[in-house]
């Protein structure tokens, strides 16, 4: 152990080794995403008809699957400066407890006050719409990190913030909710009496917990609603995969300047985001043929969209105002347990990782919440951080890989995001220490009334 000691708990980048730039992986996919399309033509959609809801410039970044660098702009690269570059971390103790022989990294990306990676392209979205002249911006938010980081952001730039957020987290975790409001958002539980989308859920839906495609809607039909607003998303799209990349451009640099390089590389997977920009140069490098990675994406069993959804094109809100998407989906009507006491609750999947899952460049694994809380527990006595919800699926995965290390005496180096702190979950984190926290898996009768919400038009069959 004494030589790998060579290798710092910590590695940091300098500022000046931070990326100028963010890294579009679809130019580099040979199958390239399905393009989004106009629900009531069936085309692709242009930058002129995503402009009424998202602002122009994030547009462009949306559809663009060619341009393989986006140069970050100055204000942007010096608000990241204030957190950035994030500490890759050598789980010493973690790899001792478990007493593998693999060696276990983690990009940690929960040292900002919204604890966690959402802030690196809240700031990016909410500078394009500034830079547009717009007076805010609208959104949904699940487990509360998106609506936090937004809120981060809009407050810095002086922009209006409303946040949808699902009525189930909205009321199990009041302290997010309440950051949000510190930076001056207004956030609504959703569905809600605001729109004509939330009253339609309510009286379909009486009780109802809430969904993430159904915040969507709310929000999407806020922003459409008034004048010198736009909509933004927190996962998902091509444009949030693209601003995240820098977690990866950053990970690599560090890997590269020690000479470390991953044979695994994970992340929890709900829309995308935090698994996109982790992944993302290094599976330019394996489109490429440059060099060979394995990829996992891990998800909720009580959300699998990756492992038991459909390849289709569906919608991406529950409200059906949103363009089509093609995408591993559970149904845009798929509404997960309240019980499931963690984020990753959207039914469907980034359009450009599900194109590679598809064609067969990523694995994903569904894994049960008691076990991820478990995961996450020892994860915490150990390594002294106390992770989200979300990311504790990754450090489940990263565990079980390290554990058939022990078993088969490879040496495998893992790298898996962290992609934040989990000190606004502690409903959920009583639930576990109690013993009151239990799995729910849907069944496939469950899934298939998600399936039948799925819109049936010719080269849509699944």
């Amino acid at each position: 152990m004494g030589e790998e000691r060579k290798i710092p708990y910590k590695i940091y980048l300098e500022e000046k080794e931070m990326p100028d730039s963010w890294y579009n992986v679809r130019a580099d996919m040979k199958n390239k995403p399905a393009p989004l399309l106009n629900p009531g033509t069936l085309k692709p959609m242009t930058v002129e008809e995503l402009s009424g809801v998202f602002c122009t410039e994030l547009c462009k970044q949306e559809l663009d699957d060619t341009t393989a660098y986006f140069e970050i702009p100055e204000e942007i690269r010096e608000f990241y400066k204030m957190y950035r570059p994030s500490p890759l971390v050598r789980a010493y103790c973690l790899e001792k407890k478990l007493q593998t022989p693999a060696k276990i990294y983690y990009k940690f990306e929960g040292n900002n006050t919204s604890g966690s990676h959402k802030l690196n392209s809240a700031i990016a979205q909410a500078y394009y719409a500034k830079k547009q002249g717009l007076k805010g911006v609208t959104t949904e938010t699940g487990a509360g990190q998106w609506g936090t980081a937004l809120s981060m952001a809009c407050a810095y730039l002086g922009l209006d913030c409303q946040v949808f957020m699902v009525k189930c987290s909205y009321e199990q975790k009041p302290f997010r909710r309440e950051v949000m409001r510190t930076y001056g958002a207004n956030v609504t539980p959703s569905p809600s009496e605001k729109t004509a989308v939330g009253r339609k859920m309510l009286e379909e839906f009486p009780g109802t917990t809430g969904s993430l495609g159904c915040a969507i809607s709310e929000a999407v039909e806020a922003a459409t609603t008034q004048e010198g607003y736009r909509y933004v998303l927190g996962s998902v799209l091509n444009q949030v995969l693209l601003h995240q990349s820098v977690i990866g451009l950053e990970t690599k640099a560090a890997m590269d300047k020690y000479g470390i390089k991953p044979d695994v590389i994970i992340g929890c997977a709900g829309g995308g985001s935090n698994l996109g920009g982790l992944i993302s140069p290094f599976m330019g490098q394996k489109l490429r043929g440059e060099a060979d990675y394995r990829f996992i994406a891990v998800e909720p069993a009580s959300c699998p969209s990756f492992t038991r959804g459909k390849f289709a094109y569906d919608f991406c809100d529950t409200g059906k105002i949103c363009p089509l998407a093609k995408m591993y989906t559970l149904g845009s009507g798929f509404i997960p347990s309240a019980n499931h006491a963690g984020g990753l609750r959207y039914h469907g999947m980034s359009s450009v990782l599900s194109q590679l899952y598809h064609d067969g460049y990523m694995e994903a694994v569904s894994v049960e919440q008691t076990s991820v809380f478990q995961a996450a527990q020892e994860f915490a006595r150990v390594e002294g951080i106390l992770p989200a919800p979300e990311s504790a699926h990754a450090i489940r995965a990263a565990m079980d890989e390290a554990l058939k290390c022990k078993e088969t005496g490879e040496e495998k180096t893992i790298l898996f995001g962290l992609t934040g702190t989990g000190y606004f979950d502690m409903v959920a984190y009583e639930r576990f220490n109690n013993g009151e926290m239990s799995d729910s898996i849907p069944t496939d009768a469950d899934l298939e009334k998600g399936f039948a919400g799925i819109p049936k038009f010719p080269g849509n069959e699944f």
